[in-house]
């Protein structure tokens, strides 16, 4: 990416497999990029945990707990659903409760297409590099895919706060 608009959009998140590169979308979820971009900005998603990682579908962080029910201090998030983007192999979108209007700080990435999160669930990015790296994160079992002893984010940023 050539100019600083571009790297806004960035964001860099360092897993035990090495390095991913995020591509927010402010376009169709300006509060959820925005609150991506802040929380990493201040170091929140450092050592945060994969606490849920079902195969075949996606991975889940963003909550300091590990438990699945924890968020960041600010205030949840309206739904910004978009009928164009899709769940694809990559998506980064926002998880949250049973309440469309219950996004915070965790988010989850799709190893596979979900069609049936389409309008479900606001799409906040996609990763554009590394995606490998994401495929190698420890897997959980049962049906709610919760991971012992789950592998965790090293380090999360925006491309704008590093020299890269």
């Amino acid at each position: 990416m050539s100019t600083e608009t571009d790297k806004n959009d960035l964001i860099y998140m360092d897993v035990p497999a090495g390095r991913v590169v995020i591509r927010l979308r402010p376009d169709i979820a300006p509060l959820a990029a925005e609150r991506i971009r802040t929380l990493s900005a201040e170091g929140f998603y450092d050592n945060v945990p994969f606490h849920r990682v079902i195969s075949g579908f996606m991975a889940q962080a963003g909550d300091p707990t590990g438990t699945g029910t924890g968020g960041s201090p600010l205030p949840d998030l309206k739904a910004e659903f978009t009928r164009e983007a899709k769940f694809l192999r990559g998506t980064l979108g926002m998880a949250r409760t049973s309440d469309p209007d219950s996004a915070n700080s965790q988010f989850f990435i799709m190893f596979e297409p979900s069609p049936h999160l389409d309008g479900q669930y606001t799409i906040v990015g996609d990763v554009i590099e590394g995606m490998e790296n994401i495929d190698k994160i420890k897997r959980g079992s049962g049906g709610s895919g919760m991971v012992r002893e789950p592998d965790r984010i090293t380090k999360m940023r925006p491309a704008s706060a590093e020299n890269a």
